[in-house]
């Protein structure tokens, strides 16, 4: 007899730890950045406490601040972690190495353009539709992949502007709602629960920018 699919299946995105770049306020985009020593005690922390959650695998993107991160929560969950090209962060195109101040002195107002409009595009760069539309097939592919994926959660470990932008498609919000969702916090996480067989998955947003910080209960 085929067993019946799960109830549910548990996701959770994960951002990489601090580098020097978000510490200067430093446009990153796919440049491929280092940990800070602040970041490595941020990834260790964040990984002992998701280790606690049983994660089923974990899968990053192959940027180094990524996967260092991931490589963390692997270590404390005894897991192999696998890297994804797909899961790096948006493109910014000829922002990139940039300081904020310094792209608003080049391009007046753009930033702001940005964070407003998901369509939007950083010159040379990728809209957050863009992003979105290459990291959905990740997790499409995951639950096509994994039949048994149910309460032990799947841990993608990426960056800030790859997880809003993927969490908004998920959920399947108007893309000019994508704005809503604010910054996520170096190591903080964002937790759904998908419903519904292979192709015909629903997705609910539990939990938004939560941290090793915060209270069990909420997870």
């Amino acid at each position: 007899m085929t067993s019946a699919l799960p109830h549910s299946r548990r996701l959770i995105l994960l951002r990489h730890g601090q580098t020097e770049y978000n510490a200067g306020d430093r446009m990153q985009g796919q440049l491929d950045t280092d940990l800070s020593e602040l970041g490595r005690i941020q990834a260790k922390s964040a990984a002992k406490v998701l280790a606690e959650r049983g994660p089923a695998a974990i899968v990053s993107s192959d940027l180094r601040r990524a996967s260092d991160t991931a490589a963390a929560l692997g270590e404390h969950a005894g897991l192999t972690v696998t890297t994804d090209i797909r899961l790096r962060e948006t493109h910014l195109g000829e922002w990139q190495g940039l300081t904020h101040t310094q792209v608003d002195e080049r391009d007046p107002g753009a930033r702001a353009a940005w964070r407003a409009d998901a369509s939007w595009t950083p010159p040379g760069g990728e809209s957050r539709i863009d992003v979105a539309r290459r990291a959905v097939p990740v997790v499409d592919e995951l639950v096509a992949d994994r039949p048994e994926w149910g309460e032990a959660p799947v841990v993608l470990v990426a960056h800030g502007g790859l997880i809003a932008a993927l969490t908004a498609a998920l959920l399947d919000l108007p893309v000019d709602r994508w704005p809503v969702f604010g910054g996520l916090g170096n190591t903080s996480w964002v937790q759904l629960s998908g419903h519904g067989e292979p192709g015909a998955v629903s997705w609910r947003l539990d939990v938004w920018n939560a941290s090793a910080a915060v209270a069990g209960d909420v997870l």
